[in-house]
């Protein structure tokens, strides 16, 4: 049964990998006859036209073998911008990193000014980016962090005189993002205010409950006040469970309230408040599975020795709705983790041979 579950999934990623080694010799081959031809104006025409359709798909591997095979392409002209700024324009940050690893083109095209419109590398991160790659992360608010993360990446990079440089409708980098990014800003306010408010009312009742069951304990307490189960594993199992309920559920309607209160400007989408919304589900992913552990150790603690048949099936039940969070909302926070706490989306690449 595993092996009829796992196997399609290994043959897809070996058809993958195929796929991608017979592409790469393909590209290579192609090259090789193009350079063979010893004519200038051919290879500038069909390299040069590659590497417009590379950028705009990110095929870095692709920009990487023309690069290699005739090095004066990286000087073409993608849509009236070179390589290195076009990358920037359609947000491709595989092929920004390739390129930035190549000093002399990178130090040379972020100097470089737009005659038309009057503006520098910066200007073009602060503009929108375009529908196909917003959308490579899900909701506004994640994608408001992505645009503010380019634009700090370049940002590093140019000097710092054209940080406060006017293009031709007199705006600032800064100015013309914040023109650029209006409608995007206010889609990711309306989206993690949406979320944070969803996400309160089921803490908030969480902690309502957990707190109700440390006075109401099962089985009810002795003439001594103690519990009658104080002396079983499973009542700890139980105290335990409701006790780490209690404090995360507080803990994510605390980190909720926090972004519902907070000011939402432009700059608390880059870190403060995509931290808040993972703490926040990361608390109450917590707390449901505690509340869960909890609510079946008191059945294993009532039928116990009683209807012993139907306490196990019941206790299995109890994890339908912590994998039915995890299904409906894991996917979100693995983005979060890694967009706030992972590895930035600007690294260095294991390119070959290019400096």
């Amino acid at each position: 049964m595993v092996f009829e579950i796992v196997a399609p999934t290994i043959k897809k990623i070996y058809y993958i990998k195929v796929n991608d080694m017979l592409s790469y010799l393909l590209v290579k081959r192609i090259c090789k006859i193009v350079i063979e031809e010893a004519d200038h104006d051919i290879a500038w025409k069909i390299l040069g036209s590659a590497i417009t359709t590379a950028v705009n798909s990110g095929a870095h591997e692709l920009i990487e073998e023309c690069i290699l095979t005739y090095p004066g392409i990286i000087w073409y002209d993608v849509g009236g911008f070179y390589l290195f700024l076009a990358a920037i324009k359609q947000r491709q940050e595989r092929v920004y990193n390739l390129v930035y690893q190549m000093s002399g083109h990178k130090v040379y095209a972020a100097t470089q000014l737009d005659d038309e419109d009057n503006e520098n590398a910066l200007h073009l991160a602060a503009k929108l980016a375009p529908p196909h790659r917003l959308d490579v992360v899900t909701g506004a608010a994640l994608q408001m962090q992505r645009e503010l993360q380019w634009f700090q990446e370049v940002e590093k990079l140019v000097e710092p005189s054209y940080k406060q440089a006017l293009n031709k409708n007199g705006k600032t980098p800064r100015m013309l993002f914040t023109d650029a990014h209006k409608d995007l800003l206010k889609e990711g306010r309306e989206w993690i205010k949406n979320t944070a408010s969803s996400c309160t009312v089921v803490a908030a009742l969480i902690v309502t409950m957990a707190f109700a069951a440390a006075f109401t304990v099962p089985g009810g307490n002795q003439d001594d006040g103690k519990p009658l189960f104080v002396n079983r594993k499973t009542f700890l199992l139980f105290v335990v469970s409701d006790a780490v309920a209690l404090f995360s559920s507080s803990t994510s309607v605390m980190m909720f309230l926090g972004i519902l209160t907070s000011g939402f400007a432009e700059t608390d989408f880059l870190n403060a408040l995509p931290k808040r919304l993972t703490i926040g589900l990361l608390s109450l992913f917590m707390s449901i599975a505690a509340t869960m552990i909890a609510f079946s150790s008191v059945l294993a603690l009532v039928l116990q020795g009683k209807v012993t048949w139907i306490a196990a099936p019941l206790v299995i039940a109890t994890s339908i709705p912590v994998y039915l969070f995890g299904v409906l909302e894991f996917p979100l926070l693995v983005e979060l983790v890694n967009s706030t706490y992972g590895r930035s989306v600007f690294h260095k690449q294991n390119a070959r041979r290019l400096h």
